[in-house]
């Protein structure tokens, strides 16, 4: 089997942003390619960010059933659920390596769920956090 892959939450809001034809070309690839594969992984923080993104922050928002109906099939992933260890171990990861609470949340979920790479557009291209290999799929 392969390596599972973390997807962060701008990997899922990209194939629904016309904004930037490009980067949702390269989102709509990434999903296919891993969910043929059955790689892809995301948590209940990705979900919860997917679903205000998609109906607040796009320039062409999609409805409220759109969204639901999206976060319903991402849903259907592994997901991690965000609990309150991994929280505290999120705090350490945020304060040790500089990170955003939210950025070391998603750190943690792709390095509990057992993930090799965390595809994100938010951390830096190449950077590790012991296994865990940081990549920005956007990169030209």
């Amino acid at each position: 089997m392969s390596d599972r892959i973390f997807l962060d939450t701008n990997v899922l809001v990209y194939a629904f942003d016309d904004s930037d034809p490009a980067k949702k070309n390269r989102s709509l690839e990434i999903l296919e390619q891993v969910g043929k594969q059955l790689q892809a992984v995301v948590s209940t923080q990705v979900l919860q960010e997917f679903y205000v993104v998609v109906l607040r922050k796009l320039k062409k928002p999609l409805s409220e059933d759109e969204a639901e109906g999206a976060v319903r099939r991402f849903a259907q992933l592994p997901v991690v659920l965000i609990d309150k260890a991994m929280i505290l171990s999120a705090v350490r990861t945020s304060r040790i390596h500089q990170l955003s609470l939210w950025d070391a949340l998603i750190v943690q979920s792709a390095t509990e769920s057992g993930c090799r790479r965390l595809l994100t557009e938010d951390l830096q291209h190449g950077q590790r956090f012991g296994s865990l290999q940081i990549e920005n799929p956007f990169l030209s």
